[in-house]
């Protein structure tokens, strides 16, 4: 069993329910993540339509045991590309989030799930539930670019 890296002590119960995104402070925005490591996989986006599939090909930083960046405080260093969700773009990139994910679930108006550790009290919830990304990815250096259709994956996984 992993340690849950977010520390959920001293957060209000179901802050999510009453407060906008926006409004979340850093603490209540880290939280938010249910450590499914989803947002940690690369997509192929349509040109035309905008539509996102993940692939099961991870960023170079992933941890697929922990379904953690292994690297998160410094990733830009190593990722400069990775895009660092917060309120103030949640509009901009919300799209391309899993649909499991809570950002995008509450930027919808929609609740979480009941597995989502701030419901269940416990992050191995969304592991059990067979909703993470625990042991299920390839490494993006292992796959060229061009093979990452043969990785799509459908959702929710």
């Amino acid at each position: 069993m992993s340690k849950d890296p977010i520390d959920r002590s001293g957060l209000a119960p179901r802050f999510w329910e009453r407060k906008a995104l926006t409004d979340l402070n850093p603490q209540e925005w880290e939280a938010l993540c249910d450590g499914c490591g989803k947002c940690c996989l690369n997509k192929l986006e349509d040109e035309d339509t905008g539509h996102v599939e993940l692939t099961r090909v991870a960023c170079r930083l992933f941890d697929d045991t922990t379904c953690r960046c292994a690297q998160y405080e410094i990733r830009h260093q190593f990722v400069p590309e990775c895009i660092v969700l917060k309120p103030s773009n949640i509009d901009d990139h919300a799209y391309w989030m899993p649909r499991t994910c809570a950002y995008r679930l509450l930027w919808e108006g929609k609740p979480l799930f009941d597995w989502h550790p701030l419901i269940s009290g416990t992050p191995e919830t969304v592991h059990a539930a067979g909703v993470s990304m625990r042991n299920r990815t390839v490494a993006e250096f292992e796959v060229d670019e061009d093979d990452w259709e043969d990785h799509i994956i459908e959702e929710p996984i």
